[in-house]
């Protein structure tokens, strides 16, 4: 597939976090995913990456995803990976330990009833 064929497939405008590790640089680097498709990404950061550089991504929800540096702009990127993947998982909640966060929980039955809630 050229660099043209993959300009068709859709993406999600989104922020993530994520780690980048690029071969033949020590380290990992924080950078911004600006936006996401089971393809590629886009990425921004203050990391010096080359068209054609070998990279792997830390996606959150995903894991390490491996692909190739197709452009570089400014400090901004494009990530062709190297197999797809599906950017629905990454748009997921993260939740710890497979619980969801007590705060997101709907009240126990049997729990605290609302006279007992204090009204703020």
């Amino acid at each position: 597939m050229d660099g043209n064929e993959n300009r068709q497939i859709g993406r999600d405008s989104l922020f993530l976090m994520a780690d980048l590790r690029v071969d033949g640089l020590d380290g990992e680097h924080r950078i911004k995913v600006r936006n996401l498709s089971s393809g590629g990404m886009m990425g921004e950061g203050a990391v010096r990456v080359a068209r054609g550089a070998i990279v792997s991504v830390n996606i959150r929800n995903l894991g390490w995803v491996e692909g190739t540096v197709a452009w570089v702009q400014d400090n901004r990127f494009g990530v062709a990976f190297r197999d797809e993947i599906d950017p629905k998982i990454a748009r997921a909640p993260v939740s710890e330990g497979g619980h969801t966060p007590r705060f997101t929980r709907p009240p126990l039955p049997g729990g605290a009833s609302g006279s007992q809630l204090r009204k703020i």
